[in-house]
């Protein structure tokens, strides 16, 4: 590895690096201006030379060696630039000016312009962003620090973003699962939230909103009160707190709120706490917090902010991915491997669509016989169903580049079922009474040819 040789216009600028502190391993080298003092900047040596050939020359240049040039002056960044290109053609060169644009400077092999005080300015901002999300954390501390047992409130069948959001909340808060635990008025039912808690190992209580009264202190998360309907009782009318990135509601009062509709998860207001308030992040706290900024943007691909993917990066180099793996791939039972071998000798793809029909299996297996299925050659569209109780339940994965997969899904059930989902992922549930009543009966072979003809259906009405 070369060196990183630094070329700082006056002693000012030069003094400016030393305060930001010289890497290890740079040379730190400076051109003494007209009328200034020639007092020596700390850790810098006059560039013998100067900007020319013989300058260059004299630094005994490597092809492995890296040039920055600090200046705010386009006569001497040219010059610079120029001069090194005639003893290293080819050297990278970063410019950092805050003045200047990249039509100011002249053309070379390999350069890149960037800020100098603009990047402190940035690195500034972010602390103030941090200090911000501390005097929040402690705000939230001191209106909850008096409570004997605070309810982490989430929505109904709790997500990803829910869950992983209201454990983080119990980890700003120092507290245990009996000090704070995570509550909902539905279990958590969807497959693969079941894996997530699962996974790592978090409870969620569920309890009717009566029993509200038993906690001190109530934060609602992920989950504004309007959403549990409009009779709300007592408690959910007037809450400790709020941290959610929905748009906000009114009907309730809150003594504390942090609603950010911007955000892509509410997770990432999280991991913005953990982060101000130097809490520590271990594996399996990172992973449930990226698993829930994965799944709610869909792998950053929608309403994402600039702060979701930074809390996502964040968040990467800290995570499980062994863990990871098991939740988003939670383990096949043998009979559903047994209902997935059966279908696959009747698997065909068909204008773009490929359909396994499962009969009846666990409700889990489903979605991951979808995530299969869309690996088949030629498919577009992956369609895995089964019976679960007394009804056919059906999951639906895509490419992305076709229709929305839960606008399709909401156009297969209509006047049959439930379904809907987003653009890549959907899931739809049909009563197999309401099946039969249109489609006389509901073995395997007239599930495919029924779920076959409905999305061919769909998808050519929304594409016409």
């Amino acid at each position: 590895m070369g060196r990183r040789i630094i070329v700082c216009d006056g002693a000012e600028l030069a003094r400016l690096w030393t305060r930001i502190g010289a890497g290890v391993g740079e040379e730190l080298m400076w051109i003494p201006r007209e009328q200034e003092s020639r007092a020596r900047p700390p850790g810098f040596r006059a560039l013998q030379g100067g900007l020319s050939e013989e300058g260059f020359l004299k630094l005994e240049p490597h092809p492995s060696d890296e040039y920055a040039f600090v200046s705010d002056e386009g006569p001497w960044l040219r010059t610079a630039i120029r001069a090194l290109a005639k003893v290293e053609p080819n050297a990278p060169v970063l410019v950092l000016t805050d003045t200047l644009s990249d039509e100011d400077l002249p053309s070379h092999a390999c350069l890149r312009r960037t800020g100098l005080t603009t990047l402190i300015r940035d690195d500034i901002d972010e602390e103030f962003d941090h200090l911000a999300n501390l005097l929040r954390v402690e705000k939230l501390r001191g209106l909850l620090d008096q409570c004997d047992r605070v309810g982490i409130l989430l929505q109904p069948d709790p997500d990803p973003d829910g869950i992983a959001s209201g454990y983080a909340l119990r980890a700003v808060l120092s507290r245990k699962r009996t000090t704070a635990p995570l509550i909902s008025f539905g279990e958590v039912q969807r497959p693969e939230n079941r894996a997530l808690v699962d996974a790592l190992g978090i409870d969620v209580l569920v309890m009717e909103p009566k029993e509200l009264e038993k906690m001190d202190g109530l934060v609602l998360v992920d989950v504004q009160p309007n959403v549990f309907g409009d009779d709300l009782p007592d408690r959910l009318q007037s809450i400790d707190a709020v941290v959610d990135h929905h748009p906000e509601r009114t009907g309730y009062d809150a003594v504390f709120r942090d609603i950010r509709p911007n955000y892509g998860a509410t997770a990432t207001i999280l991991t913005e706490y953990l982060r101000a308030s130097k809490t520590e992040v271990g594996p399996r706290l990172a992973t449930a917090l990226l698993y829930a900024i994965k799944s709610d943007t869909q792998y950053l691909g929608r309403e994402t902010s600039r702060n979701d993917m930074a809390a996502f990066a964040y968040l990467h180099t800290r995570h499980s991915p062994a863990l990871l793996r098991r939740i988003e791939r939670p383990a096949l039972p043998i009979d559903g491997l047994r209902a997935l071998g059966r279908a696959l000798t009747r698997s065909e793809v068909r204008d773009n669509i490929h359909i396994l029909v499962l009969g009846r299996v666990r409700e889990d297996v489903i979605p991951q016989v979808a995530d299969l299925a869309l690996q088949a050659e030629g498919a577009e569209w992956a369609v895995a169903a089964g019976i679960v109780g007394s009804d056919l339940v059906f999951s639906v994965r895509n490419v992305g580049y076709v229709r929305a997969a839960g606008d399709v899904v909401r156009a297969v059930v209509e006047g049959l079922g439930v379904g809907g989902g987003h653009r890549t992922m959907a899931k739809g549930i049909i009563p197999l009474q309401a099946f039969r009543k249109v489609y006389g009966r509901a073995d395997k072979e007239q599930v495919r040819s029924a779920l076959f003809d409905a999305f061919i259906r769909a998808i050519r009405r929304k594409e016409d």
